[in-house]
């Protein structure tokens, strides 16, 4: 099996290192599409990250989120004592600091853990992570917090919306004691539209966009995998910079342009499929829709002034993606732009 190495994202991680080296003051959002490489960039970076640093990575793509006690299980690396060894549980916050590794939840014994789910308050677990976090800055080390995928508790309610809870937690670690710097990550649109128009965080979150690679970025890219100038070419004109599409051309020895065809007629089925069938159950959202789709034929961008029912449609089923900074929609990929082209040919 080929393993596909991490490529070029000088821009995006040059950024976040300027970042680090600041003191923490804002929350930041790290966004894009979906599949364009934000995990695989911040894994890449927790792994380079100099020993001043002590990284809290949870993500929650896998976790099924609808409690409170879901999420709080979510955050905590549970520390166990291993049956027949003589290894000494850790009972301080101090001991359990020591046991922190890269890539890991926050670590707990089942004494705090109790203290965290005492009476179902997020501010026990939230005091509980503060004063595990300055145990960490007291060793002279950095905390960085980042959650994957954060859109998952958007419904969780604990006396209203836990996401309220916890965004005005984040502005406690960052804007107000400096204590971490917390980065949230997502490829929800709607859940992005959702925050930057939040006004609590006016002033206390800045936005890095994380994109598909840009042609030149691509290029070197389909080079290092020793792609043909045709193949190249091909993969440009289908997938654009798409890395997961990208790297199934990689994965594809033989006949590359045909599996980007192949690609295309699977992408546009799906998309016709979707379509079509709201055409059949409700006829002015089909419509609606039809209208934005329409758009893509001449236009590679649409702007948007709010997110109507019809874009939450579309947003939600992966076919456009609205970037709320930029006030912008586009497709998830090129794959999809000529898949939307395709089957707008026909309605």
């Amino acid at each position: 099996m080929k393993r596909i190495e991490f490529h070029n994202r000088e821009k995006e991680i040059k950024e976040i290192r300027s970042i680090l080296h600041a003191e923490p003051s804002l929350i930041t959002f790290i966004y894009g599409p979906i599949n364009s490489g934000k995990t695989t960039l911040v894994s890449h970076l927790i792994e380079e990250l100099p020993e001043a640093y002590t990284p809290f990575y949870i993500n929650l793509r896998t976790k099924f989120l609808s409690s409170y006690d879901d999420f709080i299980e979510s955050l905590f690396e549970m520390e166990m004592e291993t049956e027949g060894t003589k290894r000494k549980r850790k009972e301080t916050l101090a001991e359990l600091v020591s046991s922190i590794t890269k890539v890991a939840g926050i670590p707990i014994n089942k004494e705090f853990l109790d203290y965290v789910f005492k009476d179902n308050k997020p501010k026990n677990a939230f005091s509980y992570i503060i004063k595990l976090f300055e145990e960490v800055k007291a060793t002279g080390e950095q905390p960085v917090l980042i959650l994957d995928e954060l859109q998952k508790i958007g419904d969780v309610k604990v006396n209203g919306f836990l996401i309220y809870e916890l965004f005005n937690f984040f502005i406690d670690l960052t804007k107000e004691k400096h204590l971490a710097h917390v980065f949230v990550m997502t490829s929800d649109s709607l859940f992005i539209e959702r925050i930057y128009t939040e006004a609590m965080l006016e002033d206390r979150c800045r936005y890095l966009l994380v994109d598909d690679f840009d042609e030149e970025t691509t290029m070197e890219f389909l080079e290092e995998h020793g792609f043909t100038d045709a193949g190249k070419t091909a993969a440009w004109e289908y997938c654009g910079g798409k890395p997961i599409c990208l790297v199934e051309l990689v994965n594809t020895e033989e006949d590359r342009k045909g599996k980007a065809e192949e690609m295309l007629k699977i992408r546009k089925g799906q998309i016709e499929e979707i379509v079509y069938s709201l055409k059949a159950r409700d006829k002015e959202m089909f419509d609606a829709v039809s209208g934005i789709l329409s758009e893509f034929i001449g236009k590679e961008k649409v702007a948007y002034k709010y997110i109507s029912d019809e874009i939450k449609f579309l947003v939600g089923k992966n076919i456009i993606f609205a970037d709320s900074v930029d006030k912008e929609l586009r497709p998830q990929s090129k794959l999809n732009l000529l898949a939307i082209r395709e089957v707008m040919k026909n309605v």
